[in-house]
């Protein structure tokens, strides 16, 4: 689950993180009270779940109230396009109205967890305020990185050693190590995924902020967090994804052209990979679980169907738990009320896999059945170049 930079600034600074006063508005009228509040130069902020909003246009500077209204006036309502949103983008609802600071230099700190090790690990860099992926692509050895015992957090010793690597002064060391303690202690607590601050601001006047802030949270966690399940927007999320938790599903749009439903976790990024070996192009990840009865079935595969990019549809089922007759009653149930326009490749494995077989067979429907994962990858690669 992702939130607002404003959302997470809030989280931090609840752990003693340093953060600009700053108000959201969503009207330019309430723009101009906040910033009139504020005094001075501000900065008007778009607020939506993605990154690289300066270069898009997202982040500017107001030298006045009149100004902090006119340009919230003109993102408000607006679809900000990223590199991030794709080119659709997303639609601005509200903004942060910021206090302008004077900055000396910008850093970049960031946590997530390391797949390789199973543990999380602190970054920090001197080259913040930018992408910090074009960072690690060109220029690896400028991020610096501290891996955290779980169970110990993060040490003052290690937070001392990044600040220093930094180029901090001396006397911003400390309030630097103890910023960073105060930023993993919020991503322990909170369950997060990610948490990361870009810039890192020095400020002239030697003080250090969170000048901008981003956090992700383990959708797995939430059930201890109901606090943060009302930091959720779903406007700002994949309506399919929406759909699909709605029905107990899980979907990850991908944008290729080839829609895959499987039964598990490991079987869906199999049917990936031999779709890619194959020539294709995943649409999405879809995974039904084990347990999903006929209507689950087909209301994910009329949300496989409700993607505009899917040339073919490719139905990879192992059935342990989840019975192969209940599949394919489920599809064509939902071939027959939607109406299917593009060609579906289904491959069945074990519980009742001749049953569902004669399902496939007498429904009437044009299915393409495939024999083993090989086939079915070369079939529905085939069928979506049709």
């Amino acid at each position: 689950m992702k939130i607002h930079e404003y959302q997470a600034k809030q989280i931090l600074a609840r752990y003693g993180v340093r953060i600009p006063r700053g108000e959201v508005a969503y009207t330019k009228e309430e723009a101009r009270q906040i910033a009139d509040r504020i005094g001075g130069t501000v900065v008007v902020k778009a607020q939506i779940h993605a990154g690289g909003r300066g270069k898009g246009g997202g982040i500017k500077l107001a030298k006045n109230p009149d100004e902090a209204a006119e340009i919230a006036g003109r993102m408000l309502g607006t679809n900000l396009v990223t590199a991030q949103t794709g080119p659709e983008g997303r639609q601005v609802q509200k903004v942060l109205i910021e206090e302008g600071l004077n900055i000396r230099k910008e850093l970049y700190l960031g946590i997530v967890i390391d797949r390789q090790t199973g543990k999380p690990v602190f970054m920090a860099s001197a080259s913040g305020g930018m992408d910090i992926e074009e960072v690690a692509a060109k220029t690896p050895q400028l991020i610096l990185r501290e891996y955290v015992e779980p169970g110990l957090g993060l040490q003052a010793f290690q937070a001392r050693r990044l600040s220093f690597g930094l180029g901090l002064a001396p006397e911003l060391v400390h309030e630097s190590a103890q910023l960073m303690i105060a930023l993993y202690k919020a991503f322990e607590d909170t369950d997060a995924s990610l948490a990361e601050i870009n810039p890192f601001l020095v400020t002239g006047d030697n003080k250090v902020y969170a000048l901008d802030a981003k956090m992700n949270f383990d959708d797995n966690a939430l059930y201890r967090h109901k606090d943060m399940q009302e930091l959720s927007e779903l406007n700002e999320e994949d309506p399919l994804a929406i759909e699909a938790s709605k029905i107990g599903v899980n979907d990850v749009k991908l944008g290729g052209n080839v829609a895959c439903m499987v039964d598990g976790g490991g079987l869906a990024i199999g049917t990936m990979d031999i779709s890619k070996l194959a020539g294709g192009n995943p649409a999405n990840f879809l995974d039904v679980g084990g347990g999903a009865s006929a209507e689950q079935v087909k209301n994910a595969f009329r949300i496989l169907l409700s993607d505009k990019n899917v040339r073919a549809v490719l139905i990879n089922i192992f059935g342990g738990i989840m019975r192969c007759d209940v599949v394919a009653s489920g599809v064509v149930e939902a071939a027959r009320a939607i109406g299917v326009k593009v060609p579906v490749v289904v491959r069945l494995e074990g519980t009742n896999v001749e049953q569902g077989q004669e399902i496939l067979r007498k429904s009437g429907l044009n299915f393409i059945v495939a024999d083993g994962m090989k086939d079915a990858a070369v079939k529905v690669v085939a069928a979506a170049k049709t």
